[in-house]
């Protein structure tokens, strides 16, 4: 151990001194305690995300001993590595990358920010090693963190929720690009790399779900959201379960298949990182789906003379084998299911109490999805409450209308719990909960809002429709009756003379007499009397007459 490290390891007695070198640590509650984290450590790509959530707690549990006027004999952090990752819902392997990192001098030849030693038991079995946190001088840069926010919070949204508490305190606007600028990545070939916009908005968005900010969006500077860092979360966030081990025997289904892991990432990757290990780029041959080692390589196998091969068994079940001629496909009775047995965390039996004598009728596979929808919002950091008021509500909703409940019933009352009992109702906050605000009971104010925009919109269209009906025109006055008066019969006209008394008088007829009747009756009078040929001379002359060359 270095003379610094050493200097700062020994308990101080008084407060003045040399003692006002460091900032101290209060030894207190978990829920209240709070310690210094130097700005070095999670400014920059120098530490991972992981090492800053391990020094946080780190140094809480060794606040006994470093605090003015403590026991001498007081012990420093003695928890083991798996209680470490247990407190902060990590994995064991990325608290040992912290606690490695930690131990290392820093990229300026600084003493480490941790030192452990190890120890044994008398008779060589091992025993938790002592760490050693050393303290934050107070000529560094430095934020005072509550210790509750590194266990609730994954290690990559703890330093976002970091760098926007020490913009809050040196009153900095920050913008989601400017916050994804602060991150890096650590492994991969994009490390060293910053974090692109996109994630950075992402990270607000989940922080602003879980409760640790409060953004005013638009609210700030220049158009910037205006960021409300919280030191302890505005609802209730589902607490983070330790580590399932896969391997363990009397597990037949993990429950970390049903929930999502709160530190999976995989928005800047191409795959999540799965218990700290690396993704598999090749097929393993040499493993059956059962376990059992042996080749699995197909190949043919020569006839050997008197010794043929066997027959192959491919018989296949009800589902895989060809009906009859006279059997249908659908008369086969469906084979019951042969898979893993069904584990349920409590969270999610909690979520499933107002439908729990339901439970029974619902196959394990949709069960499973249930599973998997819970521990997906749970994990996303809506409360297990907020749930079960949600299932409760809109089952007793079903259950009042008998007919809505019988086909609910004779249906799939899994299918209904994932379409119908466990969505969420609401607009794009994440606080809505069916148009309330569940933190505080109210009206949401965004749907208050849209109602209201709604509202107006259809009294406008109502007003326009109106404005654009047209106006009915006024009645024509009414016209008087029409009287219809009786055409006069034309006046009875002399009486034409017979055949014989027309022979007559076209021999008697002369040129005058001919003009004479042409003047006082007309052509077709005078033809019918004296014929065609005595008066069209006539006509043919008083044309010419009337006409002179």
């Amino acid at each position: 151990m270095s003379a610094a490290l050493l200097a700062t390891a020994e308990p101080r007695r008084t407060r003045g001194g040399a003692s006002s070198a460091v900032r101290y640590n209060r030894p207190r509650r978990r829920a209240e305690q709070s310690v210094w984290i130097p700005q070095s450590l999670y400014r920059g790509d120098d530490y991972g995300d992981e090492a800053v959530a391990v020094y946080i707690k780190v140094a809480a549990l060794d606040a006994r001993r470093t605090w003015p006027a403590s026991n001498p004999d007081t012990d420093p952090c003695t928890a083991r590595v798996t209680e470490l990752a247990a407190a902060l819902g990590m994995s064991p392997s990325a608290v040992e990358r912290g606690l490695t990192q930690l131990n290392r001098p820093g990229p300026d030849g600084s003493e480490p920010w941790l030192f452990t030693k190890q120890r044994t038991h008398r008779g060589g079995d091992g025993r938790s090693a002592k760490r050693y946190a050393r303290l934050v001088p107070r000529d560094q840069a430095a934020l005072e963190v509550p210790v509750r926010v590194a266990e609730a919070l994954t290690p990559r949204r703890l330093r976002a929720w970091l760098h926007l508490a020490r913009a809050t305190a040196t009153g900095l606007p920050v913008t989601a690009a400017e916050l994804a600028g602060e991150l890096f990545h650590h492994t991969g070939s994009h490390a060293g790399e910053p974090l692109s916009e996109k994630t950075g908005r992402r990270l607000l968005g989940d922080l602003e779900g879980a409760g640790w900010v409060t953004l005013d969006r638009r609210a700030g500077h220049r158009g910037r959201h205006a960021v409300t860092v919280n030191t302890s979360p505005l609802h209730a966030v589902a607490a983070v379960e330790p580590a399932v081990d896969d391997d363990a025997d009397d597990a037949l289904f993990p429950v970390s298949d049903l929930l999502a892991p709160p530190a999976t990432d995989n928005h800047d990757g191409v795959g999540p990182d799965d218990h700290d290990g690396s993704l598999a780029t090749e097929e393993d041959h040499s493993l059956t789906t059962d376990g059992r080692s042996g080749n699995l390589e197909i190949r043919r196998r020569r006839d050997s003379g008197s010794y043929p091969p066997r027959a192959v068994d491919n018989s296949a079940g009800p589902t895989f084998q060809r009906a009859a001629q006279d059997q249908k496909r659908s008369s086969g009775q469906a084979g019951t299911y042969r898979g893993p047995g069904l584990q349920l965390s409590p969270r999610v039996w909690q979520v499933l109490e107002p439908v729990r004598h339901e439970l029974p009728g619902i196959s394990p596979y949709v069960l499973r999805r249930i599973g998997q929808e819970i521990g997906r919002q749970l994990s996303a950091g809506v409360g297990t409450e907020r749930l079960t008021a949600r299932l409760t509500a809109r089952y007793s909703r079903l259950t009042a209308h008998a007919p809505a409940a019988e086909t609910a019933r004779r249906g799939d009352v899994g299918r209904w719990i994932l379409g119908a009992g466990l969505p969420r109702h609401g607009c794009r906050l994440a606080s809505c909960e069916s148009g309330t605000t569940w933190s505080t009971g109210e009206r949401c104010h965004l749907c208050a809002n849209i109602a209201a925009e709604a509202e107006r919109l259809a009294a406008a269209a109502a007003e326009q429709l109106l404005a654009a009906a047209p106006r009915p025109e006024p009645p024509a006055p009414p016209r008087p009756p029409t009287t219809w008066l009786p055409m006069p019969r034309p006046e009875p006209g002399p009486e034409p003379p017979g055949p014989t008394e027309r022979e007559q008088l076209r021999a008697a007829a002369t040129p005058e007499t001919v003009r004479q009747e042409l003047a006082e009756h007309g052509a077709p009078a005078a033809i019918r009397l004296y014929g065609r040929a005595l008066v069209l001379p006539h006509l043919t002359n008083q044309h010419d007459e009337g006409n002179p060359a």
